[in-house]
């Protein structure tokens, strides 16, 4: 099979299109035919060597946890799917070697959920990670009807879905962002807020009083604004910044689950939640995703296509 690999740590220059072998199905496991795989900062960070202290890394590596495509084939004791099924997955398996940028990929069953049919390929492998991440941020957070929710990094991957889930969960929204996306994030809801020094003071404008939850997606010095402007420091959740904790918050790592995946692909087929997707490009062009993706200024997804 075509995939892209990397045989050592490195940036996106190291990045090879190169032929595989197919990968084994275990029990419990399907394979997919890859028809997107969504691009995120952890996989150039994970490539180049970054997160060694923290999971295992095997070469060759084919990057990539996001996927969407169809079912190739099934496991033994696989009931859960059949051949032909069309699939979104976020897919962090025990290590790191065997991933979504490539034309097959095999996932077991707890880390995939059904693609609804309104949902664009390109769309349906953005969703994953980042829909993860954003959901269970807010729950972290406990983000409910009536609060005002600071949001840092609002109209990137994370963040734009964590707005809208927000919004659907009818807090107030303020949004972190440069005024080129200040009209997006109106579209979803927020009220945007260009980032940078004297934050506290623009979002005091808005919110003179502080905010109830405060969501880090960026990094970046977000922590002193945010707990300087929440009423409970428990209710800072930020997925960059581990030493949140110094100030009281939390430091999440998204968890796969299967559960949380079926809820985000029902509020998109309900076409309550939107999928961003600002560049899709093929699988060659992987180098220049990650380029892309570690200039930080992508509003919304950054997605390949497979097949």
């Amino acid at each position: 099979m075509k995939a892209i690999a990397l045989h050592r740590y490195g940036g996106p220059d190291e990045l090879r299109e190169e032929e595989l072998p197919e990968p084994r199905v275990a029990p419990g496991e399907v394979l997919i035919r890859v028809r997107a795989a969504g691009v995120n900062p952890v996989d150039w960070k994970i490539g180049a060597g970054a997160l060694d202290a923290l999971m295992e890394v095997r070469f060759p590596l084919v990057p990539g946890w996001d996927v969407s495509g169809v079912v190739e084939s099934v496991g033994l004791d696989v009931r859960e799917f059949e051949p032909g099924d069309e699939v979104l997955g976020y897919l962090r398996k025990d290590w790191t070697q065997a991933g979504t940028y490539a034309e097959l990929v095999s996932a077991h069953v707890r880390l995939i959920t059904h693609k609804p049919p309104s949902l664009g390929w390109a769309e349906a492998a953005g969703l994953p990670l980042a829909g993860l991440t954003a959901l269970q941020s807010l729950r972290r957070a406990r983000v409910g009807s009536g609060d005002t929710v600071l949001v840092h990094a609002a109209a990137g991957g994370v963040g734009s879905l964590g707005t809208q889930l927000a919004v659907l969960r009818g807090a107030r929204v303020i949004g972190t962002a440069s005024p080129r996306n200040h009209d997006f994030l109106r579209g979803l809801g927020a009220e945007p807020v260009e980032y940078g020094d004297e934050l506290e003071e623009r979002v005091r404008a808005l919110a003179p009083r502080g905010v109830d939850a405060a969501l880090d997606f960026v990094g970046e010095n977000t922590r002193d604004v945010s707990a300087s402007l929440v009423h409970d420091t428990a209710r800072i959740v930020s997925i960059a910044d581990p030493g949140v904790s110094e100030v009281g918050g939390s430091y999440l790592w998204v968890r796969p689950d299967a559960e949380d995946l079926a809820e985000l692909a029902r509020l998109a087929a309900e076409d309550r939640l939107t999928v961003p997707v600002e560049h899709t490009l093929p699988l060659s062009s992987a180098a220049e995703a990650w380029r892309r993706s570690a200039a930080g200024r992508t509003r919304g997804k950054i997605v390949l296509t497979v097949s």
